[in-house]
């Protein structure tokens, strides 16, 4: 088609052959074929030259159309694989939202304006379905139980470790850094809910020989906090979950062990090496050094 639109456009099929770089006879053969295909004549001949018949003139402004197009596909294409476009869906956890993904979108923003991000909050309990299902391209997820994960590729942002959290004027609070079995006997304020973020302090209290008594439970940092400045129990609370803290708190190091939660980018391993998602990761990656 895109031979005819020549012929049609240069008027004779040896003018086009010469803007092709085809011989004539190529030009002509190829004219045969279209029309041996489409079952009708394309060209008649005037003189010494061609003129599109009605299909010929209806095939050749399709094959324009057609030229345009694939070039168009290859632009955007181009565009796409330089990270000038495309898009991204990214889910991430409250903390990590606010302390990671915050101010990394807003640097990638400012290096590729052209791509689109949708950003939203990820199922605590389970936060790589999305990822492995292909329905989010990134998440920012806690494991630091080492498992591995098929068809994932985990990307090391930080460490985040844990604090413990006391009333303002508890008997511990006197301390710098706390043992972390020194909290065995004290209640507890529950600060997050079942899911990855838990499991880190359950086995850190595990290690220390412990159980811990939950005197009340809590879905977030914050309401944890205030439980906390209560008198109602103490409560371990991650570094990041203590941007805004309650006036009615103090807060100590921990130790033998200190619980840390490990801050990771899970990114699909068929999806790893395209650029516009490296740039991504790259922007959490600076986003995390504290």
């Amino acid at each position: 088609m895109q031979v005819l639109r020549a012929v049609v456009d240069h008027g004779s099929v040896s003018a086009a052959a010469g803007a092709l770089g085809y011989t004539p006879s190529a030009v002509s053969q190829q004219v045969a074929a279209l029309e041996r295909e489409t079952g009708t004549a394309l060209l008649e001949r005037v003189g010494r030259g061609v003129r599109p018949t009605a299909a010929g003139l209806l095939l050749a402004g399709h094959a324009a159309v057609i030229e345009r197009q694939v070039a168009e596909a290859g632009a955007a294409l181009a565009d796409l694989r330089a990270g000038r476009s495309g898009s991204l869906t990214v889910r991430y956890f409250a903390t990590a939202g606010a302390a990671l993904v915050a101010p990394a979108v807003a640097a990638f923003r400012r290096t590729h304006p052209g791509v689109r991000l949708d950003l939203g909050m990820t199922d605590p309990e389970d936060p790589l379905t999305e990822v492995l299902d292909g329905r989010a391209d990134l998440a920012v997820v806690v494991r630091s139980d080492g498992a591995a994960h098929p068809g994932l590729r985990l990307v090391h942002l930080r460490d985040d470790p844990y604090r413990a959290v006391l009333p303002r004027g508890h008997r511990l609070a006197a301390k710098r850094v706390l043992d972390l079995a020194e909290l065995a006997d004290e209640p507890w304020v529950g600060a997050e809910p079942p899911g990855p973020c838990r499991e880190v302090v359950r086995r850190a209290c595990d290690a220390a020989g412990f159980a811990p008594s939950v005197a009340v439970d809590s879905a977030d940092y914050a309401t944890a906090q205030g439980f906390v400045a209560a008198g109602l129990g103490v409560a371990l609370v991650p570094a990041l979950g203590l941007a805004q803290r309650h006036p009615g708190v103090t807060v100590r190091r921990l130790r033998g062990p200190e619980p840390v939660r490990a801050l990771h980018a899970a990114v699909r391993e068929g999806a790893w090496g395209q650029p516009v998602l490296g740039a991504l990761v790259s922007a959490l990656r600076a986003a995390a050094q504290p």
